[in-house]
């Protein structure tokens, strides 16, 4: 398993993966992460959101995240990232998604922090399904995804 991507359905403490992605560099002046949460609603559903299934097709889900963190270590001046995401069913306030960059300064972190989200969004291979009071729905990406995904000059695969 890859240090910089592990998909999984147990939770991640934040605290133990920011050490780890540090592991001691000197170098490092600059820890950028954002932690995705379940929300108990989303745009265009009537009430609430009970849980969310999330799907993936194992070893081709870490190859592609692998290369989104190449793409990101090429594009920024990043010395490591580091993808987490969860798996399975989840519910409102869990946990489902930390990434995490580490480099000199801050503005290549933030950059590189919010390219790997917006690449993620659209790009790996996830599959979401939301149970609601009217039953269960597959979601869709989203158009604002896709234009956060634009603003790097990468047209979105699903477009």
């Amino acid at each position: 398993m890859s240090s910089r991507v592990s998909i999984q359905t147990e939770d991640f403490d934040l605290t133990q993966e920011l050490q780890a992605l540090r592991a001691d560099d000197k170098r490092v002046g600059a820890v950028c992460s954002f932690i995705g949460t379940v929300r108990d609603r989303t745009i265009g559903t009537e009430g609430s959101i009970s849980s969310m299934e999330l799907e993936h097709y194992p070893g081709m889900t870490e190859k592609a995240i692998e290369a989104m963190i190449d793409q990101a270590m090429a594009r920024f001046e990043i010395f490591g990232a580091r993808v987490v995401h969860r798996v399975g069913l989840l519910q409102p306030l869990d946990q489902i998604v930390l990434v995490a960059v580490t480099s000199a300064h801050r503005g290549e972190s933030f950059q590189a922090c919010e390219f790997l989200m917006d690449y993620l969004k659209t790009q790996a291979p996830f599959w979401k399904k939301e149970q609601t009071p009217q039953g269960a729905r597959w979601v869709d990406a989203r158009v604002s995804d896709d234009q956060a995904l634009a603003r790097w000059g990468i047209a979105a695969a699903n477009g």
